[in-house]
């Protein structure tokens, strides 16, 4: 799953917080206030809490709402400017209503030379939408994104930041449409099922889904290097005026 990260793609840097004056229900409110001090509780300055407590939001509105950069305020001791401008720096924090799935296309230079701008035009007509917006269904949001760290996967799409390797714009056709019926859907990697928005920011807010240990984490083209080296022997450098041997029993008997 990858980080958050911040673009300097002009829709995104001055698309604006959508408000919302109506205030959350009590139930709502009291969950959200319970887990906040779940998750304040773990720095030692509660400012800290920041981007988990945004993420925390989202998992209750479905994207970062004036109601919601008004508690993460309160509770942290901020202005409401502070938590806005967080809020609008990173792309993994939505200023609009997001889809359940948010798919994103990888179009960085290795994916993009290898289908990755193909697949995301073709994705593009067949849903009818263009980056940064959502099916009419509410189900899917489409990006642009820049590089998902495995570009020995290229083209690679996400799902939710759970990654599909080595995709076509048939394959990447098939994957929203099975998104959208609702059919089950595996990643290439990671975990077994694909979860909603909501579900993924409640877990990157802290709280484990127990999905982290599914599936394999890394595939073969990620470990093709290390079986080539085993193969042949070769062994990383002792550290300088080292004299400690390094090798593994493993290397020992190759």
């Amino acid at each position: 799953m990858s980080t958050d990260a911040h673009t300097d793609d002009p829709l995104h840097r001055y698309t604006p917080l959508q408000a919302s004056e109506e205030p959350y229900a009590e139930d709502v409110l009291a969950g959200l206030r319970a887990d906040a001090a779940q998750i304040i509780a773990r720095y030692p300055q509660k400012r800290s809490a920041l981007l988990p407590l945004l993420h925390l939001v989202q998992s209750v509105d479905g994207y970062v709402t004036g109601r919601g950069v008004d508690l993460c305020a309160e509770l942290l001791d901020l202005t409401r400017a502070e938590v806005s401008g967080v809020a609008t720096f990173y792309t993994q924090y939505k200023r609009h209503p997001n889809g359940e799935y948010t798919v994103g296309v990888c179009t960085n230079t290795l994916c993009a030379v290898l289908g990755g701008d193909q697949i995301f035009d073709e994705v593009s007509e067949h849903l009818g939408i263009g980056h940064d917006e959502t099916t009419p269904d509410g189900k899917i949001t489409l990006e642009r994104v820049e590089c998902n760290a495995a570009c020995d996967f290229a083209p690679v799409v996400m799902a939710n930041w759970e990654f599909f390797d080595n995709q076509t714009p048939e394959s990447t056709k098939k994957l929203v449409d099975d998104l959208r019926s609702g059919a089950p859907v595996a990643p290439t990697r990671g975990a077994s099922r694909v979860c909603t928005f909501k579900q993924v920011s409640r877990m990157l807010a802290g709280f484990e889904d127990g999905l982290a240990d599914e599936g394999v984490g890394a595939g073969p083209a990620s470990l093709e290097g290390l079986r080539i080296a085993r193969e042949r022997g070769w062994t990383a450098p002792s550290p300088e005026g080292s004299t400690k041997d390094t090798a593994t029993d493993e290397e020992k008997d190759a």
